[in-house]
């Protein structure tokens, strides 16, 4: 069954119990995404009829049920010969299992597990519907401690016939009512004592009943009074024995007549004003006990040989008038009567000898089998009259090779009956986790989750990779997705992602087209937009500028980059030479001459047009590019002082109102000597804006 998916959804993932009836399975619901617990009929059932119409109708009628402390039912189906109820799967343990751990059980503790038991029978018994079978295996305890009845209606579905053939239900013989024992109709006080008998297991650890048989143990709930609480654990307060006390009376009518009025019960029984009360007492013997017969004692001798003789002396005259034919007759019947009653005495005593013969099992004690491989512990058992429960149990357990036994449902030196079943848990190998799907978390998600499976930390290894995903996320794996890896071996390397790959921008500027895409490709970038637009700076035909990236800056691999070429200067520009006269300090001596100037094209700053060595007067032509708004200035500096500052607008170019220019005179050595200086009134000449520029080189 293990992996087969049931109905279509329900995929079988292990077996988690059973009984004489059925299997439990944990599965999980594909369609809801949720475990549960599904139930599934035994094989040897599936041929009853009768059986499974019972079986499907009273778990459907559980179903109906709705309270915090009942599993539920969820589904019911049949696939092929497979009857199965589907339930809720509950995390933690039976009550029977917590009973054999650790009874008994804190009398706070068993009080509060009762009350929670009585307030699911009462919200059943309110529903029309009897347990039957109330027991600690059908008692679930959740990890939370929420207390849940299970198996409402299956005992239902119990016959005559099925009481003789599953351990099961001869198993709870240890807790039927006196009426369920003898067979008669149940009712909602059947499941009180039953469950009397559950609280006086928890507190007491063992049963009020024990036998040989089933039947022995039948028969004393019918005719045998059971052993007081107190007197096995005297921590148990009287308020607590006094309900075991009530719900276990053999009499129905005198135990609780309802599990609400017993719940009241229970909710204040450990009241401080309660818990030292008096015992109950009942007026009657219960009318259903079998009351022990005193022994016949035999007559002595000589009261036997006397009360004779007396018979004799008063029918003596009697006597004498017959004859002895008479007298033969007159114990005739006597002697048949005997005769009779000794063979009726001696069939009885074969009878008891044969059925005790037949219901007298030989017992067998649990030996340990745990740590044995699986063939040897099942041919032990089986030698010894052992059964073992199929299918064994077989999954992975830490400690234990694959193959090996290691747990028994039955503690060693547990003494039981030869056929009885024993469980076997078998060790696996280690089953092999899957791989997750560790992409897109980042480096530190993916390796917790990795620890969290038990990876070593030195066996995850972190690869770097330029890719569009976020920076720092994984964007590959090695094992792939749902890959089986073994935690305790396993390298697993994270490729991260640093981002898209960046490069540094190449300066386009002053290249030519031609130039700037083969740049741009050299370093994996792609020419994109090309502009054209007019420029001061930049030469016709030449990048001016590029973008979104700047010289220098970091650009991803594959962006597109967008440039300018300029076309040259626009057509309002104005190329003017402007002739400057400069005189030596004196005429016949050196002076040194330094020119600066700016323009259009130098609106920034400063351009050094050059230095000269003079003896003379002499008239430079600066080369100088006008636009609106822009003046363009030529500074002189001679033998290292500035000496004068020349402005020549824009508009007065184009009007051609450029002021005078007076050349400065050199000193002739006498004051005397002294004339006017020459004024230059063409300071200057306007040429094409669009021919190249002839820059003047000065040494």
């Amino acid at each position: 069954m293990i992996g087969h998916e049931l109905g279509g959804r329900y995929e079988i993932i292990e077996r988690i119990g059973g009984g004489g009836m059925a299997l439990v399975y944990k599965a999980h619901d594909i369609l809801l995404g949720r475990n549960v617990a599904i139930k599934v009929l035994r094989q040897q059932f599936v041929d009853d009829e009768e059986f499974i119409r019972r079986f499907r109708r009273e778990a459907q009628s559980a179903a109906s049920l709705s309270h915090p402390n009942v599993v539920s039912i969820y589904d019911v189906g049949q696939e092929d010969d497979i009857h199965y109820i589907v339930m809720e799967y509950i995390e933690g343990f039976n009550l029977n299992e917590i009973i054999q751990d650790r009874a008994p059980l804190q009398v706070e503790e068993s009080i509060r597990i009762t009350a929670q038991i009585c307030d699911a029978l009462d919200h059943a018994h309110q529903n029309q519907i009897i347990h039957r079978d109330i027991k600690p295996h059908n008692i679930l305890i959740g990890r939370n401690g929420r207390v849940k009845v299970t198996d409402f209606g299956i005992a239902r579905a119990v016959t005559s016939t099925t009481i003789t053939q599953t351990g099961s239900v001869l198993g709870s013989v240890h807790y039927f009512s006196p009426e369920h024992a003898k067979g008669v109709l149940t009712g909602e006080k059947s499941d009180l004592y039953s469950l009397g008998i559950v609280l006086y297991q928890m507190l007491t650890g063992t049963l009020p009943f024990l036998g040989e048989s089933p039947i022995s143990v039948a028969l004393k709930h019918l005719q045998e009074d059971f052993e007081d609480p107190r007197d096995t654990n005297p921590l148990i307060p009287q308020s607590v024995e006094n309900i075991i006390l009530k719900s276990m009376r053999k009499n129905p009518s005198e135990r609780y007549q309802s599990a609400k009025e017993m719940l009241k019960d229970l909710d204040t029984c450990l009241l401080t004003e309660r818990r030292n009360e008096s015992k109950i007492l009942f007026a009657d013997p219960d009318a259903d006990q079998t009351r022990a017969m005193p022994a016949i004692k035999p007559m002595q001798r000589g009261a036997s040989y006397s009360r004779a003789n007396k018979l004799f002396d008063e029918d003596d005259d009697d006597n004498l008038l017959e004859s002895d034919g008479k007298r033969a007759k007159k114990w005739v019947k006597p002697t048949l009567w005997i005769s009779l009653t000794l063979i009726i005495l001696i069939s009885m005593v074969g009878v008891i000898w044969y059925v005790n013969q037949k219901l007298v099992v030989p017992e067998v004690t649990i030996p340990n089998v745990v740590n044995l491989q699986e063939e040897i512990a099942v041919k032990e058992l089986i030698e010894l009259g052992l059964v073992i429960d199929d299918p064994i149990i077989r999954t992975y357990k830490e400690g234990f090779e694959d193959g090996v036994v290691f747990e028994q449902n039955k503690r060693e030196g547990t003494v039981v009956k030869e056929g009885a079943t024993i469980r076997l848990s078998v060790s696996i190998e280690k089953p092999l986790p899957k791989m997750p799907d560790l992409k897109e978390k980042t480096f530190e998600e993916a390796s917790d989750e990795l620890l969290a499976m038990m990876v070593k930390e030195a066996n995850i290894k972190e690869t770097p990779e330029y890719s569009d995903k976020p920076v720092g996320t994984v964007i590959k794996q090695e094992p792939g997705v749902n890959s089986e890896f073994n935690p305790d071996t396993v390298e697993v390397v994270l490729t991260v992602s640093q981002g898209l790959e960046s490069i540094e921008m190449p300066d386009l500027l002053g290249k030519s087209r031609s130039e700037a895409e083969s740049k741009l490709k050299e370093v994996g970038l792609t020419l994109g937009e090309v502009v054209e637009e007019t420029s001061f700076k930049v030469e016709k035909g030449l990048v001016s500028k590029q973008w979104p990236y700047d010289a220098g800056s970091q650009a991803a691999v594959g962006d597109e980059v967008k440039i300018f070429i300029s076309t040259g200067y626009p057509p309002e520009a104005l190329n003017y030479t402007f002739n400057l006269p400069v005189a030596p300090v004196e005429d016949g001596k050196n002076s040194k001459i330094k020119i600066e100037y700016s323009d259009a094209r130098y609106d920034e700053g400063k351009k050094d047009w050059g230095m000269k060595t003079i003896k003379s007067t002499q008239v430079f032509p600066i080369e100088l590019v006008l636009a609106p708004n822009i003046d363009a200035v030529v500074s002189l500096y001679r033998d290292g002082e500035f000496f004068e500052a020349y402005t020549i607008s824009y508009n007065d170019v184009k009007n051609g109102s450029v002021p005078d220019i007076f050349i400065p005179q050199s000193d002739q050595g006498s004051p005397e000597d002294d004339v006017d200086s020459e004024i230059i009134t063409d300071p200057g000449t306007i040429t094409d804006p669009t021919a190249p520029e002839d820059v003047v080189d000065v040494d």
